[in-house]
């Protein structure tokens, strides 16, 4: 699964689509105040963006994944839960979910959201990077990870933290957007990059990269490379290139050959 038209266009064409990594790299400047703008309107850009039209379909898209996995009497371990919309599309009742998150407001709506549907749930907190997951060896049944990995920059390191905590039969289940498409960055033009330019004094072309380090055919080579894999379907087109898709829908499990730490 590779990108074939990034790499290939005009520069400026490319910073448009994807930010400008050559001058503004991968890892945030804590201090920069646009950062700083960026961590403090992120509840408003999710709500307007990705809670009705287009952002909405689309994650939702990614969300229907779920219904490959069996969650009746699992542990369930969810990292960046967010609003748990996925959720509609549980099959079974986990015994218990373990919710992880580096912001204090989505992890105790998450919280908040299971235990009023019945569920035993245990929060989380976590730094940004790398993870650290307080759990011991094995102890997973399900691992749950919505539009998360994009924004892992140590990302192999993460890997292995999850697969270290995952049960030798479990699975990570979840979904990515196909960041470095053609699609998502021309999609991005129409809809949340109009959204940075009318609301906020913040540059699309640093944030995209310090937010998205990770472009999505890369985190497929991760996920590969440290898990075994089940299932990856791209949306909207299945069988279509990278660069036509909006999401990657993904299964993996633990390799037979790893049971503890490697």
């Amino acid at each position: 699964m590779r990108a074939w038209v990034r790499g290939s266009l005009p520069k400026k064409w490319e910073v448009a689509l994807w930010g400008d990594r050559d001058r503004w790299g991968l890892s945030p400047q804590e201090s920069d105040p646009q950062w700083v703008e960026w961590l403090t309107t992120y509840g408003d850009f999710y709500e307007q963006n990705q809670r009705d039209g287009v952002g909405l379909r689309v994650n939702d898209a990614g969300y229907r994944v779920m219904r490959k996995v069996d969650l009746q009497g699992k542990i369930v371990l969810e990292v960046g839960p967010g609003d748990i919309r996925h959720s509609i599309h549980w099959r079974g009742e986990p015994s218990l979910v373990y919710l992880v998150d580096v912001n204090d407001d989505m992890l105790i709506k998450g919280v908040e959201r299971l235990q009023n549907r019945g569920f035993e749930v245990k929060p989380i907190k976590s730094k940004r990077k790398p993870i650290d997951l307080p759990l011991p060896d094995n102890s997973i049944d399900v691992i749950v990870s919505f539009y998360s990995l994009e924004h892992i920059a140590q990302l192999r390191v993460y890997l292995r933290e999850l697969r270290r905590v995952l049960h030798p039969e479990g699975v990570l289940v979840g979904a990515i957007p196909t960041e470095g498409s053609l699609a998502w960055g021309v999609g991005r033009m129409l809809t949340s990059r109009r959204w940075f330019l009318k609301n906020t004094s913040i540059d699309p072309d640093k944030i995209i990269c310090w937010e998205h380090p990770n472009f999505g055919d890369a985190v497929i080579d991760a996920l590969d490379s440290e898990l075994q894999r089940v299932n990856v379907t791209p949306w909207p087109f299945s069988k279509a290139p990278f660069d036509t898709n909006l999401v990657i829908k993904f299964v993996y499990r633990k390799p037979d050959s790893v049971t503890t730490n490697a």
